[in-house]
């Protein structure tokens, strides 16, 4: 079964500066969307310099391994992995020969089509090292470059050929290539920094970097800076539909980034505040899961009166448990990672909220420490839809079973994770607070309707819930 993601990728292109010191930092800035494995590549005189490892980013990168990276243009990622297995031969940047060039690929998102794709390539004589749709991607690419020997032309071609969302940071020689699926479904922003040009999956990488945020890299956008100062852009045919992952605000994102020109606390500011108007409680205080969840819960305490409060204190040097390659290591880190405060919620009816259920194991144990510490009762608030369909696009929810909303009221939610009352922020109310048109957002989790046809789905372009 492929497995999950919303990996973090960043470039630069510098201008007589090494590339490391920046990807250093805007990866650590990107650790929250992937704790698998990290790596970096970089380009000095057309030869590619590269390290991965499995772990954190500080971990693997030591002073004297940046320092080994040598060159003015390069790029980053962090992993958890989707497609593709957790292990260090599909940790990335992927290295790969563009006929006599060397290039190197940094991929967040899924292929939905990548073992089709794969199986034409291994037809026509390619051969594969690891088992990772981003290896598809980059053979793809390179296969089309051996064609035309027009960079571009080659992503652009390939780009037709591959069906999903991703968001790719490319290295070829002294060129930094970036570029976004058609539909712009996994986010990229370029930004400016210290005369030379970024990218990344964030805006806060390249705050972080020192730089500035220029505008998001546009769906079906192929972007080429090289040697820090010479851009050219230019976009793949037919793009006009746009379908951004919700989620993205929801969960992935950091809330001090900003995307599609909405900044991410103050969606889900927005979004607490629409959930207080859809789902009151008399409660007597609102607690927040950390960390994701505290805008929406701020945003409920305010236009529902109710006190706020940190009622569970967070270990921060415990991973995302939701990124967790696999289920038991995610049940087994909630205790860990999450303490109530002794004494704040005893004998108190709390409205406890959360950004999104998922499988609902996690809640379940969270909800269980409230209860022990003494709460008479815990209304649970939820600031997304009810995830009742999988994600084909960079997300790890691949399977409808495992999906705790998939066929279950909320009454019926309430009793699996041992709560008092479960309520969901409605569709419309996630729509509103997004600010964006629904027909630019992709809702296939929380719909069945997918942006793009999936062959992994019996029934291609739902129009009814019912049909599940």
């Amino acid at each position: 079964m492929p497995a999950k993601e919303a990996c973090g990728v960043v470039g630069v292109s510098l201008q007589g500066k090494p590339a490391t010191p920046y990807l250093y930092r805007g990866l650590r800035a990107l650790q929250h969307r992937g704790q698998e494995s990290a790596g970096i590549a970089t380009s000095a005189h057309g030869v590619i310099h590269h390290r991965r490892g499995m772990g954190l980013v500080h971990d693997i990168f030591s002073r004297e391994a940046l320092e080994s990276l040598r060159g003015t243009v390069g790029i980053g990622h962090t992993r958890y992995s989707t497609t593709g297995a957790s292990e260090l031969e599909n940790a990335q940047p992927l290295v790969f020969k563009l006929r006599e060039e060397d290039g190197a690929l940094a991929h967040n998102g899924d292929i939905v089509n990548f073992e089709r794709v794969r199986k034409r390539l291994q037809a026509q004589g390619v051969e594969f090292l690891g088992s990772a749709d981003s290896e598809t991607m980059a053979q793809m690419i390179a296969v089309e470059y051996g064609r035309s020997r027009d960079l571009e032309a080659a992503v652009r071609r390939a780009c037709s050929e591959l069906i999903g969302g991703y968001a790719v940071a490319m290295l070829v020689g002294s060129k930094l290539v970036a570029f976004r699926d058609p539909l712009g479904i996994r986010p990229l922003v370029l930004g400016t920094v210290d005369g030379g040009y970024a990218v990344a999956s964030e805006s806060v990488a390249i705050d972080l970097m020192g730089g500035r945020l220029v505008r998001d890299v546009l769906p079906g956008e192929v972007i080429v800076i090289e040697r820090g100062h010479s851009v050219h852009s230019s976009r793949m045919t037919g793009v006009s539909e746009r379908a951004h992952c919700m989620f993205e605000w929801v969960y992935f994102s950091r809330p001090d980034s900003i995307a599609e020109g909405r900044m991410v606390y103050d969606v889900r500011h927005r979004i607490g505040r629409r959930l207080a108007t859809e789902s009151p409680a008399e409660s007597d205080l609102v607690i927040p899961v950390p960390d994701s969840s505290r805008p929406q819960a701020l945003g409920y305490s305010e236009a529902s009166g109710i006190p706020y409060a940190e009622g569970l204190i967070k270990n921060r040097f415990v991973e995302r448990t939701f990124i967790l390659p696999d289920q038991k290591r995610r049940e087994d880190e909630v205790r860990v990672k999450l303490h109530p405060v002794p004494g704040l919620l005893d004998g108190k009816r709390i409205v406890l909220i959360d950004d999104s259920i998922v499988r609902g194991t996690t809640l379940r144990e969270i909800i269980g420490m409230v209860r022990a510490s003494g709460a008479k009762r815990v209304d649970v608030r939820i600031g997304c839809p009810p995830i009742v369909a999988p994600c084909y696009f960079g997300v790890d929810m691949k399977e409808r079973r495992e999906l705790v909303a998939n066929g279950r009221t909320e009454e019926e939610v309430s009793q699996v994770i041992g709560a008092d009352s479960v309520h969901y922020l409605s569709i419309a109310g996630l729509v509103e607070s997004l600010g964006l048109p629904e027909e630019n957002l992709c809702l296939g989790c929380l719909t069945g309707r997918y942006p793009v046809e999936v062959p992994a789905e019996r029934r291609r372009f739902q129009r009814q819930l019912e049909e599940y």
